[in-house]
């Protein structure tokens, strides 16, 4: 006795038989154009100095990745769709890196056509990733149902699939995402690499020179590192390292050295919590604060007692705000130290902090000059603060947080959205940073000012893993005009006509 098995009849209806046949011809295109991108999606080209493999593969979010062995890799949200590209400098040619350290204008030269390298390497992708992905639709066809048309069908659908991603691509396509890349590799190669923010609101527009500007650093790097410096000379910015929350961590302090002296930072703001108990022995972790060799401005956490805050007074390069304001560099900062001392967690004092912020404003209101950065420990203090200086430094959580501070009202102050920067911790939390499956992060930030107006134009976000760790996660992020902000009106004076701020990303 034969046995036939037979469909269920919603299958034998003609409609759903034919939507099920596109289904199916739609899927074996799909996978033949994924077999054709992961078989056949790379090749190689000159890059400046460097022959580069460009390759894609599929992909939910798109960017880009450039990848320098060994220096690490730069993450770019420069396109969205199903294909991310990626561009690894494999290694220089031997003729042009000679040439590059004899003659230093050669590595100019060879970053001038970085632009040009790039976009031929692209184009040669591109084709060859098209006409693979389409061939191997169709192959894909013909193996599954060996017919003619359907094969046709197969090529047709892989075609509308190649020219969308890349209609995709260059429709969402963010040419000022080179100026905001993720770094990720070893922390003495991060500022080398990415770039100093130096001038950045100069530069926003200039795609092409940022492209010419990160070969011409990977190749000083490579080529003429023991001859020629990795930046153009320029000391017009002030680089302020803001660090919180270190919690008797003496691994933070080499992380903290090092950032200061491969970022050529001017000074470091220290939001507090440096100690855990604010123990008379304790004291003695803050004599590393000499070591740094740059101001050091610091206010006093929770974790701190007058103490701690004393012993770090004495540091020679030290100063401790509280409720008061000081200078360096021409930066005009003000600070108040956490009016609770709670190392056990015994109290939250909301309501003192409060009072702390509103301490802090009115000091600043009546000290008759601009203020530039106010540090408080405890985001909460910060609310009273909005439209009185426009950047608010905390920490306290943890955890890094960037936001934007309002008047109580709901109105935008004259003087501008306030930006309040949260910074995680330093010290990774100390040891209870360890208590958790995952150690927390060290973290520490890097912000850039303007030397004519000490307006905050960038800031890198840095990112350790957990303690005994050594590689890093870098984010540069632009600060840009506040659309939302109101235009000044005519009879503003000229501290409340200044540009409103605003990042990019959050």
């Amino acid at each position: 006795m034969r046995l036939r098995l037979r469909l269920p009849s919603v299958f034998r209806r003609p409609r759903v038989r034919r939507l099920a046949s596109y289904v199916g011809l739609f899927a074996v295109s799909v996978t033949g154009v994924v077999l054709g991108v992961l078989l056949a999606g790379h090749t190689t080209d000159d890059l400046g100095p460097f022959r580069a493999e460009y390759s894609v593969k599929p992909s939910f979010t798109g960017g880009t990745e450039v990848s320098i062995p060994p220096l690490g890799s730069l993450h770019l949200r420069s396109h969205y769709g199903p294909a991310h590209l990626k561009v690894t400098l494999d290694a220089l040619d031997q003729k042009r890196t000679k040439a590059i350290v004899t003659d230093p204008n050669a590595l100019e030269h060879a970053s001038d056509g970085a632009v040009e390298d790039v976009s031929r390497g692209v184009r040669r992708l591109v084709w060859q990733v098209a006409g693979v992905s389409v061939l191997g639709a169709m192959l894909a066809g013909a193996v599954i149902y060996r017919s003619p048309r359907r094969v046709a069908a197969c090529g047709g659908i892989a075609l509308v699939l190649v020219l969308g991603t890349g209609l995709t691509a260059a429709s969402t396509f963010r040419a000022e995402s080179i100026q905001e890349p993720r770094y990720e590799g070893l922390l003495t190669n991060a500022p080398a690499v990415v770039g100093d923010a130096r001038r950045i609101a100069d530069r926003y527009e200039e795609y092409r020179d940022q492209l010419q500007r990160l070969v011409a650093n990977v190749g000083r790097i490579y080529g003429t590192v023991s001859s020629l410096p990795v930046f153009e000379p320029d000391t017009t910015t002030t680089r302020v390292l803001h660090i919180s929350d270190m919690h008797l961590n003496p691994a933070a302090w080499s992380v903290v050295s090092t950032v200061v002296e491969q970022f050529d930072i001017d000074i470091v703001v220290d939001t507090g919590d440096i100690t855990d108990w604010g123990s008379e022995p304790e004291a003695a972790f803050v004599a590393s604060i000499a070591s740094l060799h740059v101001p050091y401005i610091y206010i006093r956490g929770n974790h701190d007692s007058a103490a701690t805050a004393d012993a770090v007074a004495r540091q020679p390069n030290a100063r401790v705000l509280d409720n008061t304001i000081t200078e360096v560099d021409g930066l005009v900062i003000a600070g108040i130290s956490d009016p609770r001392f709670t190392p056990d967690k015994s109290a939250d004092g909301a309501a003192s902090l409060e009072g702390t912020g509103e301490s802090l404003a009115a000091t600043i209101r009546t000290a008759g000059r601009r203020v530039d950065v106010a540090m408080v420990h405890d985001p909460q203090a910060a609310p009273p603060l909005a439209g009185v200086c426009p950047v608010v430094l905390a920490g306290h959580k943890h955890k890094r947080d960037v936001s934007r501070l309002d008047e109580e009202d709901g109105k935008i102050p004259p003087e501008g959205r306030t930006l309040l920067m949260v910074q995680g911790s330093t010290g990774g939390a100390g040891l209870r940073g360890l208590e958790d499956e995952e150690p927390t992060p060290l973290a520490m930030s890097v912000l850039y000012f303007d030397d004519k107006d000490k307006k905050l134009q960038a800031y890198d976000d840095i990112t350790l893993g957990g303690t005994g760790q050594s590689e890093v996660t870098l984010q540069r992020n632009i600060v840009r005009p506040d659309k939302q902000a109101p235009e000044p009106s005519p009879s503003s004076s000229s501290s409340s006509s200044s540009p409103i701020p605003s990042i990019s990303p959050s």
